[in-house]
C-alpha cells in the first residue's frame, strides 16, 4: 500500500475536511458562505454547549478487512476547547504498513478560530513531531516539525486569514452548521502550509446502520477545489439527524477502494477542570 494511501492519511484527511462531531443543532447567527470568495469561519451559536468528556470510537474497514481504529475526544481546557484524535492500523493492514498517529487541537469556543495543533505521526518508517501555531493577529500559520529519525528540523511561516479551522477542530465546526439539504458551505482550513477553502455539500437524508445502532442521518460530501484534495478521492460523512449531529459513518473513496469509518462506541466521562 502506497504511503499516500494508508489509514493515517485518510484519517487525517477526514479530520481535516469532515465535520460534525457531537455538536448541537443551533445554527450560527451569521449567513453561511456560498462561494470560495466568501469562505469564512462563523462564530459558535449562542449558548452553545460542547460535549466535554465524550469519546467516539470508530472501526476502519477496507474491503473485507478491519483496517484500523480511530478515536475522537473533546474536553474543556481553560478558556479553550481541546480535541484529541488518534488513528491506528490494525490486523492485516498493520502488517503491510505501520500507523500510529495522534492529533491534538486547541480552538476558541466562541469564534471557532484555531489556536494550535500538535501531531505525532508514525507512518511506515516515518516518525514526525509537528507543532502548528495559528497567529490570527499576524495572519500567519507557524510550522515547527522535527524528524524523529534523523533529528532534522523544519520551520516555516505561511499566510492565512485571521481565522481558520484546522485538521481536528473542523470536525466540530461543520457540525455546528445547519445541515439543510442542497446547501453548501465554504470555510478556510490550514494544516501548516497553504490555506485551502473546504466545501461541505449537504446532500440528502439516509438511514445508516453501524455497530452502535441504526440512525436517521444527513449525508454531507466534503470536498475542495484544491488539486491536492481532489487527488485524494471523494469523502462523505453521515451525521445523526438530531440535536447531537453525531458522525456515525465516514467514507473515503479512492482509486484502490473505499475506506469506511463506522461508529463502534460512545462513552462519556466527567471532564477535568
Amino acid at each position: 500500500m502506497q504511503s499516500r494511501s494508508n489509514i493515517a492519511n485518510i484519517a487525517a484527511l477526514l479530520l481535516l475536511l469532515a465535520g460534525g462531531c457531537l455538536l448541537g443543532a443551533q445554527a450560527p447567527a451569521a449567513a453561511p458562505s456560498t462561494s470560495p470568495a466568501d469562505s469564512r469561519v462563523l462564530p459558535a451559536p449562542a449558548k452553545h454547549a460542547f460535549p466535554d468528556g465524550q469519546t467516539l470510537d470508530y472501526i476502519a474497514e477496507w474491503r473485507l478487512f478491519n483496517a484500523g481504529v480511530a478515536q475522537f475526544r473533546m474536553e474543556r481546557a481553560g478558556r479553550e476547547q481541546r480535541v484529541v484524535a488518534t488513528a491506528d492500523a490494525t490486523g492485516f493492514v498493520s502488517l503491510l504498513y505501520h500507523v500510529h498517529d495522534r492529533f491534538e487541537s486547541f480552538f476558541d469556543p466562541v469564534t471557532f478560530c484555531s489556536r494550535t495543533v500538535s501531531k505525532h505521526t508514525e507512518e511506515g518508517f516515518r516518525r514526525l513531531d509537528t507543532e502548528i501555531t495559528f497567529d490570527g493577529q499576524r495572519k500567519k500559520a507557524v510550522l515547527h516539525e522535527k524528524n524523529l529519525k534523523d533529528n532534522r528540523i523544519k520551520q516555516a511561516e505561511n499566510d492565512m486569514p485571521a481565522c481558520v479551522s484546522d485538521v481536528v477542530s473542523s470536525i466540530y465546526y461543520v457540525g455546528a452548521l445547519p445541515l439543510t439539504a442542497n446547501t453548501t458551505y465554504y470555510f478556510p482550513v490550514n494544516d501548516g502550509g497553504k490555506t485551502i477553502d473546504v466545501k461541505a455539500i449537504v446532500e440528502t437524508h439516509e438511514e445508516v446502520k453501524v455497530p452502535t445502532g441504526t440512525y436517521k442521518t444527513v449525508r454531507v460530501q466534503i470536498t475542495s477545489d484544491s488539486t491536492s484534495v481532489k487527488n485524494r478521492g471523494q469523502i462523505w460523512i453521515w451525521y445523526t439527524d438530531d440535536a447531537n449531529r453525531t458522525p456515525v459513518q465516514m467514507k473515503s473513496r479512492l482509486f484502490w477502494g473505499t475506506l469506511s469509518f463506522r461508529l463502534q462506541k460512545i462513552s462519556s466521562a466527567t471532564a477535568k477542570p
